[in-house]
């Protein structure tokens, strides 16, 4: 049975929400619902998924690892397959893939003054884009002693790392990230940051027009 739950999970966590969707319809474990509000806790097959998903703190030379692992967890709500919820308070975000399951990545939402709320729709998907900073956060960092280019070509250096989602006709994406360290705070101004490794892995998984929900 070990074996064969960790056979789901490697194919979850690898490829996405077809074989989570499988999965739940098709095992009738009891599993316990949690609320995004607070800490998730799994029974049955659903702790065993996420077992072994812990990782070593990243290195400061990794800009592609996150340090802390995404999961694989159950949600209360009615939110369909598809959806994307993020959480600024616990700085989390929720691939819905299931009924009553998602895949929970840890990101870095706006710092104080850059938080919001609202709905939205992925408008556009990019690898490796072009970073063109707003001409305001120039004026800001400039103030700062802080220079910005007008546009950065996409690159292991570039601060949008290597996906971006864009939310309908806003400035604000969901990211990757040259600064991984970042991932789990409060840091940005007001985009949603990811590790590489995880913004490859949700990108891989989202639709155009998928549902985006922000909230505290």
């Amino acid at each position: 049975m070990k074996r064969i739950l960790a056979a789901v999970l490697a194919t979850v966590l690898a490829t996405g929400a077809p074989a989570v969707a499988r999965a739940a319809e098709t095992r009738q474990d009891p599993i316990t619902v949690a609320s995004l509000d607070s800490n998730t806790a799994k029974t049955g097959w659903l702790q065993v998924l996420s077992q072994g998903g812990s990782k070593q703190k990243v290195k400061r030379g990794d800009i592609s690892q996150s340090p802390v692992a995404r999961e694989l967890v159950a949600i209360s709500g009615t939110a369909a397959p598809g959806t994307i919820i993020i959480d600024n308070s616990e700085r989390r975000l929720y691939h819905v893939v299931g009924r009553g399951i998602a895949v929970k990545y840890a990101v870095s939402v706006g710092r104080k003054g850059f938080l919001w709320t609202g709905t939205n729709t992925v408008s556009r998907k990019a690898e490796w884009p072009t970073w063109v900073p707003p001409e305001d956060m120039r004026v800001r960092e400039a103030k700062k002693g802080k220079v910005l280019p007008a546009s950065m070509e996409g690159g292991i250096d570039n601060p949008l790392g290597a996906r971006a989602m864009y939310l309908g006709s806003t400035i604000y994406r969901i990211h990757g990230t040259n600064q991984p360290l970042s991932i789990g705070k409060a840091m940005s101004s007001g985009c949603i940051r990811m590790a590489n490794e995880d913004v490859e892995h949700l990108y891989a998984n989202v639709e155009i027009g998928a549902t985006v929900v922000v909230r505290d």
